[in-house]
Formats: structure tokens, sequence, C-alpha cells
């Protein structure tokens, strides 16, 4: 299973939109083409390109250090989101189409969150990375401190002071599920990363760091209903996100053993019989099957959780959350039609079913209301 960051929160609204949640399914990881894309915006009224996105002035940092009215915004922020809504056009454009149907002080703000873990993903898979895990380690070190510089008020380019425009927004927007990011995808990475799990424990923070975080993220962004709290929200967010992740590694088994990678916890294994040899020879039998449902029960408990915390969302943003567990829970009744062949078999919910979904979606959500 390549590398994904499988956030829920790009998926949730252009499920919605485009009837599907893949929209991290195929990414395209070329940290050159995001500078690129950033510079090109960047030199819309100069005639000599930078040859990547140019850092801030003290003046300019200073001046742009509290939010302002869309109207009043200077234009080095302005041009800062026209390079972030760029970016996400080109690198995720179903996900693109989805955050138009939120305001505009939303979709600015998931676009600077998305390109910041665009960047993250670009860093870990960059050319620099892939040669010497020392450097891989040191750039993610900076990087991190970077994000840290970002919350202290001290953007390093236009595309950190988007985030940092984003944070003023959205005060209650924490830096931790970030951090945690960074180190989910080093999990990933060759000599840095593993390729086996030991425990579900240990599986469980793979699906925290790569997946619940951006639920974190952006939890802020889509807002919660009268009554409730980030905090009471918090819970159901992340068990979205492992539910998520684990439906993506189920799916992707027979994807992942011709890599040599085994996500299944090997003390699931143990307990159903099955040995690393047969994944990764793609051998199914009745032990298998097992392992695979109650793999399935357990992606299945985390949605039941997930779904419990719907209801604590604003309104406004509650149909595309639902709708995208909806649909991507049908991949988990995929798998089930295909006898639990994961290895030459493909889980896939064709875009008709998924927009078929959406009226049980929407009873769902009006029976919050």
């Amino acid at each position: 299973m390549p590398r994904l960051l499988v956030c829920w929160a790009w998926a949730l609204v252009a499920a919605l939109c485009c009837g599907t949640s893949d929209a991290f399914q195929q990414p395209v990881r070329r940290a050159t083409a995001l500078r690129m894309v950033a510079s090109k915006e960047a030199s819309s009224a100069s005639s000599s390109p930078p040859a990547q996105t140019p850092p801030l002035s003290r003046s300019s940092t200073e001046e742009l250090m509290k939010p302002a009215e869309p109207s009043r915004e200077s234009a080095v922020l302005e041009a800062a989101y026209v390079q972030c809504e760029k970016i996400t056009s080109v690198f995720a454009k179903t996900f693109y189409l989805g955050t138009k149907l939120m305001s505009e002080k939303q979709r600015r703000a998931v676009w600077a969150i998305y390109v910041w873990c665009r960047r993250t993903d670009d860093l870990v898979d960059g050319p620099r990375a892939m040669m010497n895990s020392n450097v891989m380690r040191a750039d993610l070190a900076a990087w991190e401190a970077r994000l840290y510089q970002i919350w202290e008020g001290k953007p390093q380019d236009s595309l950190d002071l988007a985030l940092l425009d984003t944070k003023h927004l959205y005060p209650t927007l924490p830096i931790e599920p970030f951090c945690d990011m960074i180190q989910g995808m080093v999990m990933d990475t060759p000599d840095l990363g593993q390729d086996r799990y030991e425990t579900w424990d240990d599986l469980y923070l793979y699906c925290y760091r790569v997946a619940s975080t951006v639920g974190l993220m952006t939890l802020p962004v889509l807002g919660t209903a009268e009554g409730f709290t980030e905090e009471d929200a918090k819970g159901p967010a992340i068990a979205l996100g492992i539910a998520l992740q684990i439906t993506n590694i189920l799916r992707d088994v027979g994807e992942d053993a011709v890599r040599g990678r085994i996500y299944l916890p090997k003390e699931d294994l143990d307990k159903f019989g099955v040995s690393e040899t047969q994944i990764l020879n793609g051998v199914i039998d009745e032990n298998y099957k097992n392992l695979v449902k109650f793999e399935i029960q357990r992606a299945r408990d985390y949605y039941k959780e997930a779904e419990r915390g719907v209801a604590m969302l604003a309104p406004s943003s509650r149909l595309s959350v639902q709708a995208a567990a909806d649909m991507y829970g049908k991949i988990l009744e995929k798998l089930e039609e295909n006898d639990y062949d994961n290895f030459r078999k493909r889980a896939y919910v064709s875009k008709p079913e998924k927009f078929l979904s959406l009226p049980q979606s929407w009873m769902k959500v009006n029976a919050m209301n």
C-alpha cells in the first residue's frame, strides 16, 4: 500500500461532491513540481520567475501576523492562498472540487492544511531523502522546527504564511497532529520505517499518525454543533481515521505483499494460524478468511464509534462526513462479496454505487436534526 495521507477530512468533502473518497489513492509525489506551481503563481506579477517560493521579508511577516477580512488582505497573503488553491487543484483534483462546497473561509483553510501535508509527503519522497536516510532524518527535523516557527508567527515562505493565517482564523488548530503526521510519514519509509507490525497497538499508532491526524487538523474548520466541543468530537474523529486506514490495509493486502509489506498485526496472524509466507504467496484458506473477517469487524467497530460523533459536528459538515464513512465502509462489503480475496480481486466501489448511497447518508443525518 503506497503511503497515504488517507486523510478522511479531504475525502469527507470530495465524497459528497464527486462520489469518491479516493482523493489520495494515487498521490503524485513531486516536490519539484510543487515548487514550480508555487513559483508560477508567485511570479505572475514579475517578468523573472523565482526558483522557489520566495521568503517573506520581516516587514511583510509583521504586517500579516493578524488575519484580515478578504477585502483588506494584503497582496502577499492573497497570493499565498492562490498558490495553495493552485497546488490543491493540480495534485488533488477531486478533493479540490469538493472544497467548493465549503465557505470561502473554510476552503482556504483546508487548502493551506492540504498543502502542508503535501509538502511533508514530498519531503519524505524527495530524491535527497531517498538517497540518504540521514539526510531524510535531518530534513524532517528541520521541517518540524519550521512548523513550530509557523505557530510562533515566523513563516519562512508564502505557503507557510497561509497556514499561519489559518491558525489565526482558527485559534484552536493544534500543532500536535501536524507533528504526529511527520512521524507517520517516517513509519512507511525505507531504513527509518517498518514493514511489519507486531501488535494491534503498533498498527493503531500508524493508523492514527497517517489518517486520524488530518481529522484533528480539520476539526476546527469543520466546526461543532451547539452543545458540543472540539474535545467531545476528537474521539470519533480519530476513530474514523482508524476505520478508513484499516479499510485501506484490508483492501491492499495483495499489493502490499508484492512490496514485501505486511500491515496486519503479527499477533492476529498467529491467532488465526496464518503465516507471513502465506500472505506473501497470496494463499487463501479458511484461516485467512477468518483473519480478514476479524479485521473487517474491527474496522466496523471503529466506523460505529465514528458515526456517534457525526451529530457533534456543525450541521453543515455532517452530510459530507457521514457520506464519506458510508461510502468507504462499502469497500468492506465488496471484500466480503469477493469471498475475502484481496490478492487477486480489487474491492472496488463504483461511482454510481457511491452516489446511490447518498440518500441513506442523508437520512441518517436528517434524523440527527
